[in-house]
């Protein structure tokens, strides 16, 4: 990565999903966070505040999907791993045979947002339609909207926490013609081309970028054909738990990493870390560790 100096405290590089938050003192122990592309960018705007708070703060953030981050965990070549899922059995198994003991934070609720593109004439669909869409069951719009279009999906790789997530709750396997993207980004700009697309992405990763959501919309959700449809982004149905693909959001932490972890944790619990995330998109629950 190429290095640039300045005249602060600290210096910020952003390339290819990688932020580096670091102070200028060799004495600080460096932190290396990777995971769910879900909370990378809430995770790169906690690291920033906190560091002007902390100027000894050094933080490397990456993102690449939950599995990436817990394998990274596995092989020692992370501290923190944010996670969109539970851990697996044989994850649990293989922490447990290499003797790892790790600590387990739920930090956040988050929702997954069901986007097309904004000329699609479609604004709402029940879980078992939109189970059919995604498995390629249905493979053109015209099955259930006015135009004749066939389906794009656009989704995520299996190594992510989101797409194990998606299958889980729909009870599904996706179909093969899915196109696997690396992050909300890349699907976010799939469907942007494609009026025939739709993709799942983080409902705060849209909610905290207006330019995400531009030349696409977020299709509300029916759990069963008969009731109303919700939306990921309005917080009485969150909170009310109402929306189908609502999620807690994990955080797993290395317990021999824990003493320089714990006070950027703390901060994320603190008033002005609960606000950041909300400001994201995200909710607030009142979990401690697990």
């Amino acid at each position: 990565m190429k290095r640039t100096h300045a005249h602060s405290t600290r210096l910020i590089v952003y390339s290819i999903g990688l932020l580096t938050v670091m102070a200028c003192t060799p004495k600080s122990p460096a932190i290396k966070m990777k995971g769910s592309d879900t909370e990378v960018n809430l995770a790169v705007t906690l690291a920033e505040k906190y560091t002007i708070m902390d100027p000894d703060f050094s933080i490397a953030i990456s993102g690449g999907g939950s599995g990436l981050g817990i394998t990274s965990l596995l092989n020692g070549q992370a501290d923190i791993a944010n996670s969109s899922r539970p851990l697996s059995q044989e994850e649990v198994a293989q922490f447990k045979q290499k003797n790892i003991p790790l600590r387990s934070i739920v930090f956040a609720e988050d929702a997954t947002a069901f986007i097309v593109h904004d000329a699609l004439p479609l604004e709402e669909i029940d879980i078992e339609t939109l189970g059919k869409i995604l498995s390629g069951e249905i493979k053109n719009w015209s099955e259930i909207a006015d135009v004749q279009l066939p389906i794009n999906i656009y989704g995520r790789q299996s190594s992510s926490g989101t797409h194990s997530f998606i299958k889980k709750k729909l009870k599904i396997e996706f179909s093969n013609a899915a196109k696997e993207m690396t992050g909300n980004a890349q699907i976010i700009e799939g469907v942007k081309a494609d009026r025939s697309g739709i993709g799942y992405v983080g409902a705060g990763y849209v909610a905290h970028d207006p330019s995400a959501g531009q030349h696409v919309k977020i299709l509300k959700i029916k759990q069963h054909k008969q009731e109303p449809a919700q939306s990921p982004i309005d917080p009485e149905a969150i909170n009310a738990r109402r929306y189908y693909f609502q999620r807690p959001l994990y955080q797993y932490v290395l317990e021999k990493s824990w003493d320089k972890v714990k006070p950027f944790i703390d901060f994320e619990k603190s008033a002005a870390g609960r606000s950041l995330i909300e400001e994201h998109g995200y909710y607030i629950i009142d979990n401690d560790e697990i």
